[in-house]
């Protein structure tokens, strides 16, 4: 047994050996058993002459932490630069924010960057508790002593309550309850320490008394109707978001279990492609992300490609598919992907966006479709540069 906690540490498709002990061959199984064969986030090889007799665990796309039950904790580094994985994040998001940027561009590492959102969270929820929780008028129907609202139901013996609907005020509302069940999974990661524990329960204790911290999804905190009582939630939704999103079911029983928080990069990349594109682009064009393309007359094939860009006619123009590698080519299957996806949708235009430079370009004809890879950095001024190249 191991008398004391390990950290592991490996970045992105880069393969770490582990010698036979290093870690008990249980947490191994079951490293492999969640996180490759039902996963896929990670790959996970057992010992064999192939690997000199120790196993082999390479990130596959994702980054994070993973926990490895009492032993310890393994940590996925991105590929990338952190400063340039913030910006991916909060362009994704919708989080520009230059202080928060600042702050997190300070973390060391992506634990520290996860409890830097949790305590930006949690002040942010303090904040808005001391203001007043946003409130809402809610239909109510029950039985009542005293007559409320309209009477719907007249009590018949041995009832002797009216049954009444009336309108009544209250912060148990869907919008307070997703910061409640974001905050309580948060203070049950295992994953903060310090002042961003103490922050997270005291903003989960506060907003507890006030919603009840029913589970939600990722998909819940988005495209929701906001006024000028609760415009100030929707940052609070978009940090609920990326943290409901990004982790995992607990890797053991209990309340106090630690639960793996691991960011898939390629779904990053794309989603900030989109948004940045989304903010950008000059009136008429416009982009549609994850549009779903049905061919055949009882649809038997269906596409989803990344994005979709439209001209000033409403018509498509070119198909984007993001690609978070960096060969030293664009992938035979690649290629035949994304033209596939410009035949579906009638376009002459396809790119593949990389954020780093190919080797070998990418530009060519095929058919009636003209196939080309273009790059776009994590960065501002390779945005204006990618949309020059993409619109000229």
């Amino acid at each position: 047994m191991i008398s004391t906690p390990v950290r592991l540490s490996l970045t992105e498709y880069e393969p770490l050996r582990l010698q036979a002990g290093a870690l008990p061959t249980a947490v191994l199984h079951q490293l492999w058993h969640d996180y490759d064969q039902n996963g896929r986030q990670l790959e996970v090889i057992f010992p064999s002459p192939k690997t000199d007799n120790q196993w082999q665990i390479t990130a596959l796309g994702w980054v994070g932490v993973i926990p490895l039950g009492q032993e310890g904790r393994l940590h996925i580094r991105p590929k990338t630069p952190l400063p340039n994985l913030f910006r991916l994040w909060e362009t994704a998001y919708g989080l520009q924010d230059a202080h928060l940027l600042a702050g997190l561009v300070a973390t060391a590492s992506l634990h520290d960057f996860y409890q830097h959102l949790a305590y930006a969270l949690a002040r942010q929820a303090l904040h808005r508790a001391r203001q007043g929780l946003y409130r809402a008028y809610q239909t109510q129907t029950r039985p009542l002593p005293a007559i409320r609202g309209a009477i719907i139901h007249y009590p018949q013996p041995p009832e002797i309550q009216p049954t009444c609907r009336y309108q009544e005020s209250t912060t148990d509302l869907p919008d307070n309850q997703i910061v409640a069940f974001t905050l309580a999974q948060i203070a049950r990661s295992g994953l903060c320490e310090g002042r961003a524990q103490t922050a997270v329960r005291r903003a989960a204790h506060v907003w507890q008394s006030a919603a009840r911290p029913v589970p939600f999804s990722p998909a819940d905190c988005v495209g929701r109707t906001y006024n000028r009582l609760n415009q100030d939630y929707a940052r609070l939704h978009a940090l609920c978001r990326f943290f409901l999103e990004h982790s995992g079911p607990a890797h053991q029983p209990g309340d106090f279990a630690i639960r793996p928080f691991l960011i898939n990069m390629a779904r990053l990349y794309e989603r900030f492609v989109a948004a940045w594109l989304a903010a950008h682009l000059p009136p008429p064009w416009r982009v549609r992300a994850q549009e779903t393309v049905s061919i055949g007359a009882h649809n038997e094939l269906q596409f989803t490609p990344d994005l979709v860009l439209y001209d000033e006619n409403g018509r498509a123009h070119t198909i984007l598919d993001t690609k978070y590698k960096t060969p030293e080519s664009a992938a035979t299957g690649d290629v035949s992907q994304v033209v596939a996806y410009a035949q579906a949708k009638g376009c002459r235009e396809a790119v593949l966006v990389y954020p780093e430079s190919l080797t070998r370009p990418l530009d060519v004809q095929i058919g009636a479709v003209h196939v080309r890879s273009l790059t776009f950095a994590p960065d501002e001024e390779a945005g204006w540069q990618f949309l020059g190249v993409l619109l000229r």
